[in-house]
C-alpha cells in the first residue's frame, strides 16, 4: 500500500529530529500554529511523533493575536482553537497590539510583529516549564531568508540561514520542517484532507518577505531552475564552515583576550599573527561580549579595529563604537572599555607623616613601603637595586610626604639630566598606556617636587652622598 505524503513527511522531521537533537523524552514543546498550511501540517506531524510512548512529548499548541487583520484575525484564532482540541492538545491564545509597538518603538510592521511574536512565545514557554518552542519555517523560508541577507550584504555567518536548533532565552527555538518544501507541506495537508487557513497579509508586496517571495525568487528562477535548493545548499555549506570558524574562533579567544575589570584586552602583535578570518570573527565574538545592540556590530567597525591593530607603526588611538563602548590602542595593547567600567582610577592623595609606613596602590595590587633608617643600621643602601626601590637623603627632603595619582603639569628633576622633564614625556618614553598612567603613583614632598615615580624612574632630588647620616628607604612591592 502507497505510504501517504503526511506518513513520509512525518518520519523525515523524526529522523531530522533524531540527527540534530531537536528534542529529548519529556520534553515539553511549545507549537507555534498561526492556522496556514505550514504550521498546521507541523502541528499534525508533531502529535504523530508526540504519541510515541519512548519520547513521551508534551505539546502545547500556542496562536497570537497580532490585532491586525480584523475578522480574519478573529477567524484564524478559532481556527486553531478548534485545531488543538480535535488533536487533544493543550491551546494558549495570546493577544498584541502590534501597531501600539510599532509607534512605541518606531519599528516597521515585519520587525514589530516578529518581536512580539517571539515575546509570546517565551511567555508561553515559561508558564507551561517548555524546553523548546517549535516554528513552523520550512525549506522555502530558508531559500528566502538566505537571498534576503544576501541581498542586504550579510557575512558567513548569515548565509548559513536558519538553523534546525538555536537556543534563546533559556529556551531551544527548533525548526521540524527546515529541509521540507512547502509544495509537500500542501500536498500531505490536500492528500490527507487537512484544512487550514489563508492569510491574506501573505500577498502584500509592501512586505520585504512577501516582495522576495513572491517577485525577486520567482524572477531570479529564469536562471536557475532549482534556485531554492541551490539556496539552501548554501546555507547547509555555509552553516558547517561557520561552526567550524567559530570553533576556532573561540580557541582564539583564549588563547588571546585577557579579561580585567570588566575591560577585554589583547596584544596587536599576537593578533597580527592570526588569519585574516579569524581577526574579523574573533573582534566580533568581542564586540558579542559588550553591551551593543546589533546594529553596532558591523563590517565597518569590526575592519575599522582590524585594520587599527594590523598597522605595523606602535601607536595610541581610540575609537567610540557607540553604546559607550570604546576601542582603545595604547602600543601594542587593543582594550574594549565598556561604559560600565571607569578607564581612570579617580584621583587619589595620602600623607605620610611618619615611618614605616605602607600606602595601597589603587587599581594595581601593589602597595609602596617606606621606611627611614639610620647611618649605622646594617649600612645604609646607598645604591637601589632595579626601578621598584629608590633611597634618599632623608635630611634633604620636606615632611611630610605624599603619594597622589598624576596631575596636570607634573614635571620632575631627572637624575642625570640637565633640568627637568614632564612626567607625561616620561610615560610616554617608557609606553605607558595612558589608561594605565592614572594608576602609577607619584612621591612628593611637602614643597611638591617629585621624588619618584615608583617603577619608572626617581629624581635627582635629595640624592644619598658621603655625608648622608639618614636615608628613606621606598619599595614598590605586591600587597
Amino acid at each position: 500500500m502507497k505510504e501517504s505524503m503526511l506518513y513520509r513527511l512525518t518520519e523525515q522531521v523524526r529522523r531530522t529530529g533524531r540527527q540534530e537533537r531537536l528534542w529529548s523524552p519529556g520534553d515539553v514543546i511549545v507549537v507555534a500554529v498561526s492556522g496556514g498550511v505550514d504550521s498546521t501540517a507541523l502541528l499534525h506531524i508533531m502529535k504523530e511523533i508526540a504519541a510515541d510512548e519512548g519520547l513521551g512529548l508534551h505539546l502545547v499548541c500556542a496562536h497570537l493575536h497580532h490585532g491586525l487583520r480584523g475578522i480574519e484575525a478573529d477567524r484564524d484564532a478559532e481556527f486553531v482553537r478548534e485545531l488543538a482540541e480535535r488533536l487533544g492538545i493543550p491551546f494558549d491564545l495570546g493577544h498584541a497590539d502590534v501597531r501600539a509597538y510599532m509607534k512605541e518603538t518606531g519599528k516597521g510592521l515585519e520587525l514589530a510583529a516578529r518581536e512580539k511574536r517571539y515575546e509570546y512565545l517565551h511567555q508561553v514557554a515559561e508558564r507551561y516549564g517548555a524546553s523548546s518552542i517549535a516554528l513552523a519555517h520550512h525549506a522555502d523560508d530558508q531559500a528566502e531568508t538566505v537571498l534576503m541577507r544576501l541581498l542586504r550584504g550579510s557575512g558567513p555567518s548569515g548565509l548559513s540561514g536558519m538553523r534546525p536548533k538555536r537556543r534563546e532565552k533559556n529556551v531551544e527555538l527548533i525548526r521540524p520542517l527546515l529541509r521540507i518544501y512547502k509544495t509537500d507541506l500542501l500536498q500531505a495537508c490536500r492528500e490527507s484532507g487537512l484544512a487550514f487557513v489563508e492569510d491574506s497579509s501573505n500577498l502584500d508586496k509592501e512586505l520585504t518577505r512577501n516582495s522576495v517571495r513572491l517577485d525577486v525568487l520567482p524572477f531570479l528562477g529564469q536562471y536557475n531552475g532549482q534556485l531554492p535548493e541551490s539556496l539552501n545548499r548554501l546555507a547547509e555549506l555555509a552553516a558547517a564552515e561557520d561552526d567550524y570558524l567559530q570553533l576556532e574562533t573561540s580557541k582564539a579567544y583564549a588563547d588571546v583576550v585577557r579579561t580585567e575589570e570588566g575591560i577585554l584586552s589583547f596584544s596587536a602583535s599576537l593578533f597580527a599573527t592570526l588569519h585574516v578570518a579569524l581577526q574579523r570573527r574573533l573582534i566580533k565574538l568581542i564586540l558579542n561580549y559588550l553591551p551593543l545592540s546589533t546594529e553596532d556590530r558591523d563590517f565597518v567597525k569590526i575592519e575599522a579595529i582590524r585594520q587599527g591593530t594590523i598597522q605595523d607603526r606602535p601607536t595610541t588611538w581610540s575609537l567610540d563604537l557607540g553604546g559607550g563602548v570604546k576601542c582603545v590602542r595604547e602600543y601594542d595593547m587593543i582594550r574594549m572599555i565598556p561604559p560600565a567600567v571607569e578607564s581612570r582610577i579617580p584621583h587619589y592623595t595620602y600623607l605620610v607623616e611618619q615611618f614605616p609606613a605602607e600606602v595601597p596602590i589603587e587599581g594595581t595590587g601593589q602597595s609602596l613601603r617606606m621606611m627611614r633608617l639610620g647611618a649605622g643600621r646594617e649600612g645604609v643602601l646607598a645604591k637601589a637595586e632595579g626601578n621598584n626601590e629608590a633611597i634618599f637623603d632623608a635630611d634633604e627632603m620636606v615632611y611630610p610626604l605624599t603619594v597622589r595619582s598624576r596631575l596636570p603639569g607634573d614635571a620632575m628633576k631627572v637624575l642625570g639630566l640637565n633640568g627637568s622633564k614632564k612626567v607625561k614625556d616620561i610615560f610616554i618614553d617608557a609606553k605607558i598606556p595612558p589608561s594605565l598612567r592614572s594608576r602609577i603613583p607619584i612621591v612628593t614632598d611637602a614643597t611638591g617636587r617629585i621624588l619618584w615615580i615608583p617603577g619608572l624612574r626617581r629624581s635627582a632630588v635629595a640624592a644619598v652622598n658621603p655625608r648622608t647620616t639618614s636615608v628613606v628607604h621606598m619599595v614598590l612591592t605586591p600587597r
